[in-house]
């Protein structure tokens, strides 16, 4: 699998004369030296090396010791276990009893996210984009300031990258689970219908990419339909702006699926759902997987629980588009509670064992499998590698969020979130900014239905 250029990580290199050695600092962060372990490194399965963390990065261990002159602080057997870059979510609603998608006051919103934040870590994710269901703009204008890009650590857990707004720019014809009145029918004031909306607080896309760079941008990726009006000439704006555009509940045909990539659109939301079935004379969004060569195929998000899309589908899209699937949930507020009743958005939907519907109907709201999970089924689903699984809830879905350097990876310079999986690729151990994670703490238990 021959990936670009910007993907290939360089091997680490010694230095061929080294500094003169200076006295460490007393503040100087500790150095862990992680053996005994398989590491998911530049596209291969390493055995018999080694991960240095200091501080909350991964570090070149050459470098280090011929610059500092010292050996680590602490070395940490890993028991043989396969360790990859933490898992990157790019669309969950909610879990634990917590919706994102339902203000309240700013201290319950907080404590909320809080316990998401360490939840996720229990599943791997150490990184994820909470996802916002079509609501009305007072709604996006409480809830997203809360959704700004913020750090993870053990304490906090799972980094917050900016949210994922799923709507209200959809097609009624394919709304899924998501609330009619609420949608926007267009877009015609171009760029300043979605600032208004959403609260956007860049005047331009110009501003508002300042805000992205300096992670004060709460909107990440924006799921759309570009087949109504206005939609699709804002996505250059949109993506100036900094935020990565997906095609999802849309109506579109093939023409202008394509011509949405063509604008900049890079992602496919929830492939095969809340869109046009495949269709040999047009195959619509799901088309997008076929384009010729000249065309780039974007990034398609799959949710791997064996509901949202038959094994059969799944396996279809791998074949097609292999470099191009990012796992996700799509996960809702009931993940990780029991069967009952839950609230999604403003709607009442049912949960029964391994689904979730709208109350009272047959129409799937969300899922509740975890990102773990997701990978477990998509190579028991594909037989693909083991590295294409992986690669799908690390790799991928930082390079679409355009955070390679730092996420998705394990090399030096990139920030040391770690999962250690079993063979049977079950989290055992979980590292956030360098440090372990204690998960037999975390406590996301709910007692009341809503």
């Amino acid at each position: 699998m021959q990936y670009p250029v910007a993907l290939q990580t360089q091997p680490l290199s010694t230095p061929s004369t080294p500094e003169p050695h200076t006295p460490i600092p007393e503040n100087e962060p500790k150095v862990i030296k992680i053996t005994n372990c398989k590491i998911l490194r530049d596209h291969k399965i390493v055995e018999h090396d080694a991960i240095w963390i200091q501080g909350s990065k991964i570090i070149d261990p050459h470098k280090f010791f011929w610059y500092q002159k010292r050996l680590p602080d602490t070395v940490l057997d890993a028991g043989g276990l396969l360790v990859v870059p933490g898992f990157i979510e790019a669309q969950i609603n909610g879990a634990f009893g917590v919706d994102f998608s339902v203000p309240s006051d700013s201290e319950t919103y907080e404590k909320d996210l809080l316990k998401v934040n360490r939840g996720l870590l229990k599943y791997g994710t150490t990184s994820y984009c909470p996802t916002i269901v079509s609501s009305s703009a007072s709604v996006y204008h409480k809830v997203l300031s809360h959704l700004k890009p913020r750090a993870g650590s053990a304490a906090v857990g799972a980094t917050m990258l900016g949210a994922h707004v799923e709507g209200p720019f959809i097609n009624e014809a394919r709304i899924g689970a998501h609330e009619l009145k609420v949608l926007q029918a267009s877009a015609k004031n171009g760029y300043a219908d979605f600032k208004d909306v959403y609260g956007l607080e860049g005047e331009t896309p110009a501003d508002q990419r300042k805000l992205s760079k300096e992670d004060q941008n709460s909107v990440k990726i924006i799921t759309c339909a570009p087949e109504l009006d206005g939609i699709m000439d804002s996505i250059p704006d949109l993506v100036e702006a900094g935020i990565t555009v997906s095609v999802g509940h849309s109506m579109a045909n093939i023409s202008q699926a394509e011509e949405a990539v063509r604008k900049g659109a890079t992602f496919i939301t929830h492939l095969f759902n809340a869109m046009p079935q495949f269709h040999h004379r047009d195959p619509g969004v799901i088309g997008l997987l076929g384009s010729r060569p000249d065309l780039p195929r974007p990034y398609y998000g799959l949710i791997c629980d064996g509901i949202h899309v038959h094994p059969n589908s799944v396996k279809i899209a791998y074949d097609s588009h292999p470099e191009g699937v990012i796992l996700v949930t799509d996960a809702m507020s009931a993940m990780g509670l029991a069967p009952g009743n839950y609230q999604l958005g403003n709607m009442n939907v049912t949960k029964e064992e391994d689904r979730v519907y709208i109350e009272g109907t047959d129409t799937l709201a969300g899922s509740v499998i975890t990102l773990d999970a997701c990978v477990r089924n998509f190579m028991q689903f594909t037989s693909c590698t083991l590295i294409e699984a992986l690669e799908a809830v690390t790799l991928h879905p930082a390079v679409l969020l355009g955070i390679q350097e730092t996420k998705g990876v394990i090399k030096p310079g990139a920030d040391a979130d770690l999962v250690f999986l079993s063979d049977d690729l079950f989290v055992k151990r979980v590292f956030v900014a360098g440090e372990e994670v204690e998960l037999d703490s975390i406590d996301v238990k709910v007692t009341e239905k809503f």
